[in-house]
């Protein structure tokens, strides 16, 4: 399927800061308006970019961005500031901004802001879920995560996994407890989330899998969807898979996705 890419739209200015774009990609011909994907990058929020799919999917033809087109989908793909410009809760803020945006103009785009999920990969399945969880945005359908971060306060400081948070929320983990509660996403979890899709690596050195078993209990716990898949000695970006292994995780994802919608 034929996709056409609209690039660097501003969706957000921040004082003192640049300001934040997004791009829209959607078949060429499309009957009706589709659902959305909301595609939110990792990189430890603080590198990477929109345009970069997750690093374990770079050698794709069809890329990861057609996948999702072609699965039926306008996909948005949001930035946001990165911890060296401004800390937590910061990249919340621009992906609330981002998913406020998709609601009021995704529409003329072909999509249907009514029928949207969030998908989001390490530091960016934090954020999808952040947006999924929030009550200050409309509510959203479905939200998949690979191998995300969720709870850094479960995180030893000399724990490898530490780095990224750590520099995200400016100060060793266990020296701020407060932020590191306010953070937690384990503890924001309501009976009425949508359903969640966590795809994770169980030798994930970068980001443990206790992170996404932490959420899938939490959401269990108060009677949310959540559909936990562990990805068997995997390691961050599913190192360890095959190619054809990766393609059938991203196909449950886009199948959990279709049905959300």
């Amino acid at each position: 399927m034929s996709t056409i890419v609209e690039r660097g739209i501003v969706f957000a200015e921040r004082d003192g800061f640049r300001h934040l774009e997004l791009d829209v990609y959607r078949p060429v011909e499309a009957r009706g308006p589709l659902p959305v994907i909301h595609q939110i990058h990792g990189g430890g929020w603080r590198r990477s970019h929109r345009g970069l799919s997750p690093r374990e999917t770079r050698g794709w033809t069809p890329t990861f961005f057609e996948r999702m087109v072609a699965a039926g989908f306008v996909v948005v793909a949001s930035s946001y500031r990165f911890s060296g410009e401004a800390l937590y809760p910061a990249a919340v803020d621009d992906s609330l901004d981002a998913a406020r945006w998709i609601g009021a103009n995704v529409a003329r785009y072909g999509g249907d802001p009514a029928r949207q999920v969030v998908f989001g990969q390490s530091a960016g399945g934090y954020l999808a879920t952040a947006v999924g969880l929030s009550t200050d945005v409309d509510p959203v359908r479905g939200v998949m995560c690979w191998y995300p971060l969720t709870d850094p306060g479960a995180i030893a400081d000399d724990d490898p996994a530490s780095d990224f948070p750590t520099q995200w929320l400016g100060a060793p983990l266990s020296t701020v407890p407060d932020l590191t509660a306010k953070a937690s996403l384990p503890a924001q979890v309501r009976s009425d989330a949508p359903p969640f899709l966590l795809q994770h690596g169980t030798a994930d050195s970068m980001a443990p899998f206790d992170q996404s078993v932490r959420l899938h209990a939490a959401l269990v716990g108060v009677g949310a969807p959540s559909t936990l898949e562990p990805a068997v000695d995997a390691e961050h970006f599913f190192g360890g898979f095959d190619d054809a292994d990766i393609v059938a995780v991203f196909e449950r994802a886009m199948a959990f996705a279709d049905a959300c919608v």
